[in-house]
């Protein structure tokens, strides 16, 4: 069963607002095992919205629209359906008395503009919207659906979740779509491709691998699809555990949510232990990263964002001796920020960073890209060069992934 999302609004494709409903409803889509085949934004103009929808219903069964239900003018979605359809426009009472008492609990006058908003296409389902004032709609005509919906996204979504998504597993006969996403550091795509290509080359035919790459990251994710669920979880698992064991020293988690500084918050926690940053390059990202996760306040004592050398001189009490016979970008440097941090905020571990994120070198000799990182640890302090290359937000956000790897190293050596 496969669908077709069309959000209808010039303010989406002028890059005034972001698309965020086609991204929730392809999420609750897969749930439910309904594939999404394409996802199109057009015009709110009426041939543009045809076009779109003949097309649609040419390759899937199920299409969804957002947007153009307001009550004026510019908002054409319904009329243009009622033309698709052939159909002509009727009064429903029961969507006229669900506004009037939406109104009436805000004291807000009943309009012939709101009553408008009651108007549906004779042939087809309306939807309530306990949210708002604009009904869903839906329509079957040879086995297959078109649904209209809100584009106010939470409209949108209690709709989808009240009315569409049931509607469409009693309607029709849905496989099951399972996904496994397995979180890996440290290792290039291009490189982690090569070390388990025999291994992709002989999943079964109904599971697909995706990579998803990220600076310094790659999640692997397995999708199968199939109307034996406990069979397709057995099946997923199984190739799972035959990746484990080809790459273990690279994977930290699975799921998207078993990130990087998720594990790390976990071990933190069951050793009882603490973290603090000092960084310059990274400009605080490391801490943003680690306190991202819930509960981070139980492990994380602070960071100090030494970008000017003042902070690093004053501060962290860096001689300056070292910073004028090495420069700001060194691994001495680092090791002593790594060090003071530690120190001073009485921590088990310390993350430090310093580099030349771009564009200037910032009258230092290293080339734009070079990022030295330290990790101060209970026995001491381990610090290493590296080169993230270009521009300034890939070398950040690789130092920073860089960083929590070898923090996570570090931490399971104790183990």
């Amino acid at each position: 069963m496969q669908a077709e999302i069309i959000t209808i609004g010039d303010e989406i494709l002028i890059g005034q607002i972001l698309d965020t409903n086609s991204k929730w409803i392809a999420e609750e889509l897969n749930k439910i095992g309904v594939s999404v085949y394409q996802i199109t934004s057009i015009q709110d103009e009426k041939e543009h919205i045809l076009k779109a929808l003949k097309e649609a219903q040419n390759n899937v069964d199920i299409v969804i629209i957002t947007g153009g239900l307001g009550p004026t003018k510019d908002d054409i979605t319904k009329h243009t359906l009622t033309t698709y359809f052939k159909d002509t426009l009727v009064l429903n009472d029961d969507v006229v008395e669900h506004i009037k008492k939406m109104f009436a609990k805000i004291n807000y006058p009943f309009t012939e503009v709101n009553k408008n908003q009651a108007l549906v296409p004779k042939k087809c389902i309306p939807l309530k919207n306990k949210l708002g004032t604009a009904p869903g709609m839906w329509f079957y005509q040879n086995k297959k659906v078109v649904i209209s919906l809100p584009g106010v996204p939470y409209e949108m979504r209690g709709l989808m979740k009240n009315e569409v998504l049931p509607k469409l597993k009693e309607t029709f006969k849905l496989n099951y779509i399972i996904h496994k996403t397995i979180q890996t550091y440290g290792m290039g795509e291009s490189v982690l491709a090569a070390k388990i290509e025999d291994w992709e080359n002989n999943l079964p035919s109904f599971i697909k691998l995706a990579y998803l790459p990220s600076f310094g990251r790659v999640r692997l994710r397995l999708s199968a699809k199939g109307n034996d669920k406990k069979e397709l979880e057995f099946k997923v698992e199984n190739e799972v555990q035959k990746l484990v064991k080809l790459i273990p020293e690279i994977i930290v988690g699975f799921e998207d949510s078993e990130t990087i500084e998720v594990v790390i918050g976990k071990l933190l926690t069951q050793n009882k232990q603490t973290i603090a940053t000092a960084e310059s390059c990274t400009g605080g990202n490391i801490a943003h990263k680690i306190t991202s996760v819930p509960g981070a306040s139980a492990y994380f004592i602070g960071s100090i964002v030494s970008y000017n050398v003042a902070i690093k001189l004053n501060e962290l009490k860096i001689d300056k001796e070292i910073i004028e016979k090495y420069s700001v970008v060194s691994a001495e440097v680092a090791t002593a920020m790594a060090k003071s941090i530690q120190q001073k905020f009485k921590t088990d571990y310390a993350i430090a960073t310093t580099g030349n994120a771009g564009p200037t070198t910032d009258e230092t000799d290293k080339t734009v890209g070079t990022v030295f990182i330290a990790i101060a640890t209970p026995k001491g302090i381990i610090t290493k060069e590296f080169y993230f290359g270009k521009p300034r937000e890939k070398v950040i956000e690789r130092a920073t992934n860089k960083a929590l790897e070898m923090l996570k190293e570090e931490i399971l050596k104790k183990e």
